[in-house]
């Protein structure tokens, strides 16, 4: 059976490919959604993908995975630094989840040093730009052929 994988990208998400390319360089959001439903597949792994701006809609979202999906990659861009809402949504439905970021959040702004999204996750790449999602999807395929 094929495992389930949704892609959830936050707030600014959309405007990859032109906000900050010297930070989150010059692919696009399509482009990095395709890049990694090709990854998934060669996986076994049928990737589904999101984006919102809006924090509501991201735990809408991570609410309706429970059921249909078998894990979550998370993008939660400048709401990882924030939302203890989206931390508790994702602890709530138990749904395996690894968190993304392009940039190496640890070497930016020390605001952004800290992830509430990070104490509900099972792990954490970053820092390696679109590649951070292949490597989420690297980690998630081990982990559901382990549990």
């Amino acid at each position: 059976m094929t495992a389930s994988v949704l892609i959830l990208n936050g707030p600014n998400l959309n405007l990859l490919g032109t906000r900050q390319p010297e930070v989150y360089g010059r692919t696009t959001l399509a482009e990095l959604e395709e890049m990694a439903r090709a990854h998934g597949k060669k996986l076994g792994l049928e990737v589904h993908c999101a984006q919102s701006n809006s924090e509501g809609a991201l735990i809408d979202a991570i609410h309706a995975a429970v059921g249909r999906h078998d894990a979550l990659i998370f993008n939660p861009g400048g709401y990882s630094h924030s939302s203890i809402a989206l931390m508790d949504a994702i602890l709530s439905t138990g749904i395996p989840t690894v968190e993304v970021h392009l940039s190496n959040i640890h070497a930016r702004e020390e605001f952004r040093h800290n992830s509430f999204i990070a104490r509900a996750a099972i792990g954490q790449i970053c820092g390696f730009g679109p590649a951070s999602y292949i490597l989420a999807l690297e980690a998630i395929s081990r982990h559901l052929t382990r549990s």
